[in-house]
């Protein structure tokens, strides 16, 4: 019997040759978000991939909130960022940290390299830094700074720490090459002074430092054995390694880049996504039509559908940009047989049977989901008059419509088949009611002499039917023109991303549907009740994707 080939990305390729040389003896993952905005969906990916791969090597996984920049980040971030990671399923119990907690071993750490003469404080402004930085062709020039000795630089810092400096008046800086063919390692800044409260240690401290200082003594502190992290980095590992080499480190963390997840014509960027809010395009972090973490799970995604997702979209060193009818494909998939299949009309028209018992309501049995048995059956009622889509009547027909006009017979869905005898019109010319007739020898739908009928509609009983709300959701940007706008950097926002329909009907049942209960609605999607705008007995149902795509899942590849 052949031995299964289990294909193996890149990364896991390193880290299977780094246990296996000894580099480390476990492997120590984490996601280091920096609270300064809600999650989104490429985020997702970065968490699954560094969950994942905790989980496969048997080691363990961290959140670490990067919170080392006090200027935009916010408790309403962290608790979001929290409350995102557990829901999509990554286990970080008793392993998470602030990159706060660490500000004192990071300000020794700074003090370190002082000593050894590879940091020194500058009083250049920012931008005399920028301009003394050179250019990718052209070397740096040195801070006529540079030269202060290990005494003041040590005392220069500890009076910044101590907050004898305004902002912007001094700077530490790494002391590395400023001919470094590499921008990032010509005297980067390490740390900065900022006199503001921090959202996490108040006003302990009026330095901060800098991001590519910090991140990898965070790795250090917790033992991070890989730090997965996306393409844009990978100029900076430089001075990653450098920075853990520099300050001393006996088993330093490894770092490792991957592309990126982009999304064609969807809003990721935080400081857009700040500005859609902000201006009331959408209303809020979560609203549906992003795709936030928070906003996918609103609109009623589930974490295995962004798992299967992430999984297609698989791991690679190569950048690229993945259609988000794949991510719809995700969770078309994953709900088709686990949802009950539901009858909600969302644009009614009113259906008389004039032969069916006045006053009389029937029940009928009604399988939950016909694919899936195990999710059992429901009752739901039948009378004389009902609810359908308007569409499902059309006074003059073009060929090959086969559902209601005058004269033609179709099947109501696990009902009866009804015959149309005439319709009315209101003072507007806009069609009802429609009349039709029955035949009682139909009930289930099957015709006992076996005629046929192509058409099927879907209906609710108008007694008993509940009125509700439900929200239409197309894509928030404007396809054809693209994410932004070439000429002055806006958004191409489409003004019809949202439709709102108040005059829904819906089976009795589905009013005492729960925040993110999710069902599928017969012919007209996925829909989920939305968590935020829902009040108990009064749901809003929003959709969460219609029910075809053309979307083709890319072939295998075969062994």
């Amino acid at each position: 019997m052949e031995k299964e080939v289990v294909s193996r990305n890149f990364i896991e390729q390193e880290i299977d040759k780094d246990l296996r040389e000894g580099v480390y003896t476990e492997v120590c993952t984490r996601f280091p978000p920096e609270p300064n905005g809600y999650l989104h969906i490429g985020h997702a990916k970065s968490i699954l991939l560094n969950y994942g791969l905790a989980k496969q090597y048997g080691g363990t996984f961290h959140l670490r909130y990067d919170d080392t920049n006090p200027t935009k980040e916010k408790d309403e971030f962290v608790d979001a960022i929290e409350s995102d990671v557990r829901w999509l399923g990554a286990d970080f119990e008793g392993q998470l940290y602030h990159a706060s907690d660490y500000f004192e071993k990071m300000y020794e750490a700074a003090v370190t390299l002082i000593k050894k003469g590879k940091a020194f404080v500058c009083d250049l402004t920012a931008e005399e830094i920028r301009s003394y930085r050179g250019t990718l062709t052209e070397p740096g020039k040195e801070s006529p700074y540079r030269g202060r000795s290990i005494e003041e630089n040590l005392d220069l810092f500890e009076r910044m720490k101590n907050g004898e400096f305004p902002d912007g008046s001094k700077v530490l800086r790494a002391k590395i090459d400023m001919a470094s063919p590499n921008i990032n390692m010509r005297d980067p800044v390490i740390y900065r002074v900022a006199h503001l409260s921090h959202q996490h240690t108040g006003d302990a401290w009026c330095i901060y430092p800098m991001y590519d200082f910090a991140h990898p003594l965070e790795d250090a502190f917790e033992g991070i054995t890989h730090s997965i992290c996306t393409l844009e980095f990978e100029d900076h590992r430089p001075l990653y390694d450098w920075v853990v080499r520099e300050v001393g480190f006996d088993m330093p963390p490894r770092q490792i880049e991957f592309a990126k997840l982009y999304l064609t014509n969807v809003v990721t960027g935080k400081r857009y996504i700040k500005k859609l809010v902000e201006d009331g395009v959408v209303d809020g972090w979560d609203d549906p039509r992003l795709v936030t973490i928070a906003a996918l799970r609103r609109r009623g995604y589930t974490p295995e559908s962004i798992q299967k997702f992430v999984e297609l979209c698989g791991v690679s060193k190569a950048q690229s940009s993945t259609d988000y009818a794949m991510l719809e494909y995700c969770i078309r998939d994953d709900l088709k047989l686990k949802v009950p299949r539901m009858m909600a009309v969302l644009d009614p028209i009113r259906l008389v049977i004039d032969n069916y018992p006045e006053g009389q309501i029937e029940e009928l049995d009604v399988p939950n989901n016909q694919e899936n048995e195990s999710l059992g059956m429901r009752k739901i009622p039948f009378g004389r008059e009902l609810y359908i889509e308007r569409e499902d009547f059309m006074e003059e027909p073009p060929r090959k419509y086969f559902r209601l006009f005058p004269g033609n017979e179709v099947r109501l869905m696990n009902a009866y088949f009804v015959k149309c005898t005439g319709f009315e019109k209101d003072e507007n010319g806009n069609i009802a009611t429609v009349h039709c007739t029955y035949d009682p020898a139909s009930r289930g739908g099957n015709s006992p002499d076996g005629r046929k009928v192509k058409g099927t509609i879907h209906w609710v009983a108008a007694e008993t039917a509940k009125q509700v709300t439900c929200r239409l959701y197309e894509n928030l940007i404007d396809e054809e023109k693209g994410v932004y706008n070439e000429e002055d950097g806006s958004m191409n926002i489409r003004p019809d991303s949202l439709t709102v329909k108040e005059n829904c009907f819906v089976e009795p049942a589905l009013a005492e549907a729960k925040p993110y209960d999710s069902f599928q609605f017969v012919r007209n999607g996925f829909f989920c009740v939305d968590a935020k705008l829902s009040e108990p007995g009064k749901p809003v149902f929003g959709r969460i994707v219609a029910l075809k795509s053309s979307f083709k899942l890319p072939a295998q590849p075969t062994a």
